[in-house]
């Protein structure tokens, strides 16, 4: 009936991987631009099937925890010494100006109503 000797079931866990990382820190790349997150899917999941058939499905989701390490650290560490909570990305006004973004969400003119 279910058979798991398929390259289907690295695309449901990388796209659930995916899924979740969106829902719960999808607010940190809410300026980043879409491309460059379908492109980052894209390429992760032609990695991960990549080594699943060449290496080995333990290898290819080993290498999706270890993916982990550097998210868990820089959301863990890094934003907290920053003074922004890893979490949540708050204050916004932080964490636009430690990824370079401009605070200013609504355009260029300070009056844009008239």
């Amino acid at each position: 009936m279910w058979n798991t000797d398929t390259l289907w079931v690295e695309v449901a866990v990388v796209t659930i991987f995916f899924l979740l990382g969106h829902i719960y820190f999808g607010h940190f790349e809410e300026r980043s631009p879409k491309w460059r997150k379908l492109l980052k899917y894209i390429v992760t999941l032609g990695i991960i099937i990549a080594l699943s058939v060449y290496v080995g499905r333990v290898y290819a989701f080993g290498l999706l925890g270890l993916a982990l390490l550097p998210v868990a650290y820089i959301h863990g560490v890094v934003l907290p010494k920053k003074g922004i909570n890893g979490w949540t990305g708050e204050p916004k006004g932080k964490y636009y100006e430690f990824r370079g973004w401009s605070k200013n969400i609504f355009g260029e003119g300070t009056n844009n109503v008239e």
